[in-house]
């Protein structure tokens, strides 16, 4: 063979060497180093199927399960799997138009991306999930994902327990990414609260897909799959019979009822009236039922335990007893001379007795709710010499009312606590231009002027009242299943005693404490009795006024009731508001009673029994709900008009007479109150501030508090 030709052999030879090594490198490289082809092929044939734990369960005192847990399931879609579909066929299967489907494809990949699923639809009905099991093989790209769901057996407390429900933007960004699309979380109440106990850890399991889409088996059996962790359960203070009756007392009512154990702070109930059964907020009409509620007037979502802010009125009366015989500006036998009025500041104040004697000591102006002797008692503690002067005197009265867990926030176990009101000698030099006596703001001295307190404070304290002088933080949780150390330190604080004011003698607890008893033996609050029992109330009204439709309407008093027992190792104590229903013993006395009964007796007596008939079956939502409803809902319709040129929303108001929902009869119950706004995206939800909507026409010619409080400002 010539020289030539050998050299040309050894030169392909050398070619056909290097390619091979070339193909040998690249197979090692896809096989080895780079994983983007497998992971490829592993998206086209495993499916990653995300296992959601079930949340932690929540037990009343007694081991009830009040919520718990059962699957429904989201339909998820990874959109770059979603090939040759049938769209009219899916979209018929689904009960959407091809405009929803193409959103939800579009926001699926801007959310989450192409390769990775997204969920479609949430929460499917039992028919639906049917429906698409059968017909899965047919619509690729889309898989069904089972999904824990809360349910409510007792169907009571929506307030307190919170819902659950999808992660948003903001929630993934505060957890640094921790939740991930399609997770859910606590939105609200015991839910947001405790989050991190309840939640449990998501797992992952690697499944087989076949060539028409269904899953066959586990990839690699099992061996890459993670197992969830259920979260964790939470025993609570609560009395799920105590809850459920409370909800029935306040069925077509607006106000709250809150019930504590005085030797613990436990919360045994709280109910908020408008009230609306827990299951509303889940399953598949979950988002239609929000959307109803944060669009009512009524305010359901919000939890007036802790949100709603009241002029205590008359119930303060027996804390402002106490601030005074702490300051020793009077003792258990003090006496006023009233004669059915106060006078000192030039003005006449008046007081429902005028009968000679009534406030001749503590116990008897507590008993008979003396105006008078609370107004001077009050006027004795700011002006006490020992401060220089009333700013100064007042300054150490606020400082009384945050010691009592007045306007400030007590620390209960839920999110967006309210702290009420104690106005501030700021506020007072803004409003009088620095020049005020204590005659100025008069009736703080029996619970109004500025002052505001919510029910869960009221019941408070009551509860430093029954255990002369200390408290417990109020809580729903008293233990966490599997605690930790970090479990035991979060709780620690409702373990603690609260000492407050347990340097005043027992003696004057003594007088304050029989007043109350006397006020339910011989005063305004005979209907709470108890055969057997010693019970200590006291009732408080308010007095107030609105402008519907350019004209000022007296209201109805807010009923509000304070109440513990037995007098001596108290058990319980409670605070009821029911909005624009009378004297505190008209409607909230009796309702305190049926409780404690219910509490303390296990069983209610047959006048117990009647009254829970009536008191249930009554309807108390002032008509003016109505129109209020009727003009939001009118401005509504305009602003969707403008936004989207459609008037048909609009045409049903401009066809309506707009004063026809304003007529009401004659005995109507009338209150403004502030609402959730609807247009808000965070009405309703956890640790977020619900921004007051109180319309222009029901607050015009009104103060900051967008109520008028008349000369005669407390009753009973």
């Amino acid at each position: 063979m010539p020289v030539f030709n050998k050299s040309r052999g050894y030169v392909v030879k050398l070619v056909i060497l290097c390619v091979f090594a070339l193909i040998v490198a690249q197979l090692a490289n896809l096989q080895l180093v780079n994983r983007k082809y497998l992971a490829l092929a592993k998206d086209n044939a495993v499916f990653q199927k995300v296992i959601y734990p079930e949340r932690g369960i929540i037990y009343d005192r007694k081991g009830r399960a009040v919520l718990n847990n059962t699957i429904m399931f989201d339909l998820v879609v990874t959109p770059a799997e979603v090939k040759h579909l049938d769209t009219a066929a899916f979209c018929s299967l689904m009960g959407i138009d091809s405009a929803v489907f193409r959103t939800r494809i579009v926001n699926a990949i801007i959310k989450n991306s192409r390769m990775r699923p997204s969920v479609f639809q949430s929460l499917l009905k039992p028919e639906v999930q049917a429906r698409f099991e059968e017909n899965s093989w047919r619509f690729p790209g889309f898989a069904l994902q089972q999904r824990p769901v809360r349910t409510y057996p007792y169907n009571v407390g929506a307030h307190f327990l919170g819902y659950i429900g999808e992660v948003d933007a903001n929630d993934m960004e505060r957890s640094g990414d921790f939740y991930r699309p399609g997770d859910y979380m606590g939105k609200n109440g015991l839910e947001y609260h405790y989050e991190g106990v309840l939640m449990g850890r998501r797992g992952v399991q690697y499944m087989i897909k076949d060539n028409k889409n269904r899953l066959v088996g586990h990839y690699e059996n099992g061996s890459f799959d993670t197992t969830a962790i259920a979260g964790r359960g939470l025993k609570t203070s609560l009395d799920v019979d105590l809850q459920v009756l409370a909800e029935k007392l306040m069925t077509n009512k607006v106000g709250a009822v809150v019930a504590l154990d005085p030797q613990n702070g436990g919360i045994l109930a709280m109910t908020s009236g408008p009230v609306f059964n827990p299951n509303d907020l889940t399953g598949a009409q979950k988002n239609a039922n929000y959307a109803k509620m944060a669009l009512n007037v009524r305010g359901p979502l919000l939890n007036r335990g802790i949100k709603g802010r009241y002029p205590p009125g008359s119930t303060f009366k027996p804390l402002g007893g106490l601030v005074a015989l702490s300051e020793g500006v009077i003792t258990p036998a003090s006496a006023y001379p009233c004669r059915g009025g106060y006078y000192a500041c030039g003005r006449r104040v008046g007081c429902l007795e005028s009968w000679a004697g009534h406030a001749d000591n503590l116990r008897l102006a507590i008993a008979h709710s003396c105006n008078a002797f609370f107004m001077n008692a009050y006027r004795l503690t700011v002006d006490n010499p020992k401060y220089g002067d009333v700013k100064r005197g007042y300054e150490k009265w606020e400082e009384y009312m945050h010691r009592l867990g007045l306007g400030v926030r007590l620390g209960v176990d839920l999110p967006a606590e309210d702290k009420g009101k104690i106005p501030t000698v700021a506020v007072y030099d803004e409003a009088y231009n620095e020049h005020w006596t204590s005659c100025t703001n008069l009736a703080l001295g029996m619970g109004q002027d500025k002052m505001l307190a919510t029910p869960l404070q009221l019941a408070n304290a009551a509860c430093i009242i029954a255990n002369r002088g200390y408290y417990y933080i109020p809580h729903f949780v008293d233990s966490i299943e599997g605690e930790t150390p970090a479990d035991a330190q979060a709780l620690h604080k409702y373990r603690q005693r609260q000492e407050t004011l347990t340097h005043i003698s027992a003696a004057a607890y003594d007088a304050i404490i029989n007043g109350m008893n006397d006020v339910v033996t011989q005063g305004t609050a005979k209907v709470a009795a108890i055969p057997g029992i010693d019970v200590c109330a006291k009732t408080g009204t308010a007095e107030n006024a609105t402008v519907l439709d350019g004209k000022r309407i007296e209201l109805e008093d807010n009923s509000m009731f304070i109440c513990f027992a037995p007098k001596d190792h108290p058990r319980i104590a409670i605070a009821v508001v029911v909005e624009n229903a009378g004297y505190g013993s008209t409607w909230a006395g009796p309702i305190a009673r049926i409780l404690m009964e219910q509490y303390l007796l296990d069983s209610l007596t047959s006048k117990s029994r009647a009254d829970l008939e009536r008191i249930s079956h009554a309807n108390l939502v002032p008509w003016y709900f109505d129109r209020l409803q009727y003009k939001t809902d009118s401005v509504r319709a305009e602003q969707w008009t403008k936004l989207t040129k459609d008037s048909t929303r609009l045409l049903r108001f401009l066809k309506h007479n707009p004063h026809a929902a304003a007529k009401s009869p004659d005995s109507a119950r009338v209150a403004i109150k502030p609402v959730l706004d609807p247009f808000s995206r965070n009405a309703g939800l956890p640790g977020e501030k619900h921004r007051p909507v109180i319309p222009e026409w029901a607050v015009a010619g009104f103060g900051e508090n967008r109520r008028f409080f008349g000369p005669v400002l407390s009753g009973n």
